[in-house]
């Protein structure tokens, strides 16, 4: 799950990026010329929704989604995975669940009648809302993946780096840019 998740997210580093390319050419065009497509905006929103659906779950494997860490972060590390097992119990799993339920009839709904957007020029609906039951499974799996680890760091059997942020703390980041100001 983790590994699929790490592919995931990153390729949809590159969607944002299209998407940006996309937005920046759609204002020139518009703003130079007077032309516009509905197309053009759709695929800009298509692209940002299939960004936040699908980076979800690889937020959440890095360990990088939205939490108090100012309260946290005073915990020991067992009172912080705790933590972390009834929230991932009580709400993140029941929400992704219960989103799912609704979700997949939704997006087959859409695939089953080939829906497409009510805007003149505007592109087809069905793969956007395909997209909401992939990435609400794939954060439930993740989720999933994310209460294994640390039920295994509470029997001892994995290590806490496992699921702990692996990013620069503000203090590396600091002795990292005072090294570079050394250099030059």
């Amino acid at each position: 799950i983790d590994a699929i998740n790490e592919k995931i997210g990153l390729a949809v580093s590159w969607a944002l990026l299209l998407a940006v390319l996309i937005c920046s050419g759609n204002a020139i065009i518009r703003y130079a010329f007077n032309m516009s497509s509905n197309a053009w905006l759709e695929i800009q929103w298509y692209l940002f929704g299939a960004i936040f659906l699908l980076a979800s779950s690889y937020t959440l494997r890095r360990n990088e989604h939205v939490r108090i860490d100012v309260i946290v972060g005073k915990l020991s590390k067992r009172t912080q995975v705790w933590i972390d097992l009834f929230g991932f119990l009580l709400f993140l799993l029941p929400a992704t669940l219960l989103i799912l339920y609704f979700a997949v009839p939704f997006a087959m709904e859409s695939i089953r009648n080939q829906e497409v957007s009510s805007n003149a020029g505007g592109l087809i609906v069905w793969p956007a809302k395909a997209l909401i039951p992939i990435g609400f499974l794939m954060l439930t799996m993740q989720g999933i993946s994310e209460l294994i680890k640390r039920a295994g760091f509470l029997m001892g059997k994995v290590e806490a780096s496992a699921f702990e942020k692996q990013v620069a703390t503000p203090e590396e980041e600091i002795e990292a840019i005072k090294a570079a100001n050394q250099l030059n």
